[in-house]
């Protein structure tokens, strides 16, 4: 017998019922929907519609089952729809028909949209700690290797060089804002929708407020019509999700050409590569071209959602059935891709002197050079040009800029329109400061403000996120 069959004759389309069943996905609401229940029974012995001795009954029967759910005891039955039919039947083996009354003012609309936001509130905590693990593995990677020298680009080219600390310090800053949109995304999550009913609200006297704080909320919906057909925090979730799949994803991105022989600033670990069926010599970071795809498709899950509800009027929506796989799969794919790479990246081996010889083409050093001659009294746009007139010599001459002579530099600045920086050809001790500007370490010790790659500014920003992070 159907939970809402008593104006229907005959028997549902096989077809049909297949179509519109949920329980195929919606079984993970198992322990959240008996929790909302276990509430909803107290709220109606609050209200008086429950003799306490049917609240009790109840309250163990529903405790029995949440044993038998976390057991995997229960065998979920296709045939009874959702998880909320398969748990009112279930209960009713245990406490009989006293079970009917669990579903009074209720409707599975504010039913589900409870239960939803339940789950929603112990996966991002889940997912939480998740993120820190990443976060840890990138700070222990930076702890360990941090002072090599990394190549700094921008359009894929050589720009400047930075602490390859540094470098992995920015994804833990992606990450931190990754944990903050979750937090919030969680707070506006965490109202109650329980006594909404189907639409209008119920119709008996529930201390809303009350079951709302027993189940950890902080507070309950204001309107009944959005309390069923909300579904923003869902939106919200699989948003927060995508970004940080997008973060680890460029990160992976990085991984696979670093991983690359011929660049070969790291080795993956043998634990997180995979080989060829056909060729024997390869070595493939697997893992991290997958984070690459998944992410693709935890965005596309996100565009999902925002189709789904775009078009739909008040209140609740058969379509809405829908919005958990999308929900479901975005935070399974974020949480499974956050372990691999953390063990992915707490287990790299890093080549510094690949490292190293890579941040020393390109003359990164050039932007440190101009900043030497700008401290002299030259304006920043004479310097860029001369010190792009000392590239081009350095590129003549095959050396890099800390290998140019005293002429090479004095041509440079005497070559200039500035009164300022021709009247520095004649400084002696010019030549020598200008070099140790082009040196790696020197210009690295040049980026000394907040945020910068100078070794100070860096250990500090290290030691900082250890001390968040615990690490």
């Amino acid at each position: 017998m159907k939970m809402w069959g008593g104006r229907f004759q005959g028997t549902s389309d096989e077809r049909m019922a297949e179509f519109t069943r949920s329980i195929d996905f919606d079984y993970v609401l198992a322990t959240d929907d008996i929790d909302g229940s276990i509430a909803h029974v107290r709220g109606l012995g609050r209200a008086g519609l429950l003799a306490p001795d049917e609240v009790e009954t109840l309250v163990g029967g529903l405790e029995s089952l949440r044993v038998d759910v976390e057991a995997g005891a229960l065998t979920w039955d296709p045939s009874l729809e959702d998880i909320h039919m398969n748990l009112e039947v279930a209960l009713r083996t245990k406490v009989g028909p006293l079970a009917g009354k669990v579903h009074t003012g209720r409707s599975r609309n504010d039913q589900i949209a409870t239960d939803i936001r339940l789950w929603l509130r112990r996966t991002i905590d889940r997912l939480d700690g998740s993120i820190v693990e990443m976060e840890r593995a990138l700070v222990g990677l930076a702890d360990r290797e941090g002072d090599a020298i990394l190549p700094g680009m921008t359009h894929i080219q050589p720009a400047q060089p930075v602490l390859f600390a540094h470098h992995l310090l920015a994804y833990v800053e992606m990450l931190e804002r990754d944990r903050g949109r979750l937090a919030d995304c969680r707070r506006r999550a965490n109202v109650c929708p329980l006594g909404s009913g189907a639409l209008a609200g119920a119709g008996y006297p529930l201390d809303r407020e009350a079951t709302a704080a027993e189940l950890g909320f902080d507070g309950v919906t204001a309107n009944s019509l959005d309390g069923v057909s909300d579904r923003d925090f869902a939106v919200e979730a699989v948003a927060a999700f995508a970004l940080c799949m997008v973060h680890l994803s460029r990160l992976a991105e990085e991984i696979t050409w670093w991983s690359n022989p011929r660049i070969g600033f790291v080795r993956v670990a043998d634990a997180f590569s995979t080989g060829s069926s056909m060729m024997p010599n390869k070595k493939n970071p697997d893992p991290a071209e997958l984070v690459r795809g998944k992410s693709a498709r935890v965005i596309g899950e996100l565009t999902g959602l925002l189709t789904l509800i775009k078009g739909l009027p008040l209140a609740y929506q058969k379509d809405m059935q829908d919005d958990k796989p999308p929900l479901f799969d975005a935070a399974s794919t974020l949480d499974s891709s956050l372990l691999v790479m953390a063990g992915l990246v707490a287990t790299l081996t890093v080549n510094r002197e690949a490292m190293r010889e890579a941040a020393g083409e390109g003359f990164t050093t050039a932007t440190a050079v101009a900043d030497a001659l700008v401290r002299r009294g030259v304006a920043f746009r004479s310097a860029h040009h001369v010190v792009g007139a000392l590239v081009a010599q350095a590129e003549r001459a095959g050396v890099a800029l800390d290998a140019l002579n005293d002429a090479m530099i004095a041509a440079a600045l005497v070559g200039s329109d500035d009164p300022a920086a021709s009247a520095l050809a004649g400084d002696a001790a010019l030549p020598a400061e200008l070099r140790a500007a082009a040196a790696l370490e020197g210009a690295l010790a040049g980026c000394d403000v907040i945020g910068g790659t100078a070794p100070r500014r860096v250990t500090a920003a290290l030691a900082a996120a250890k001390a968040r992070l615990g690490a």
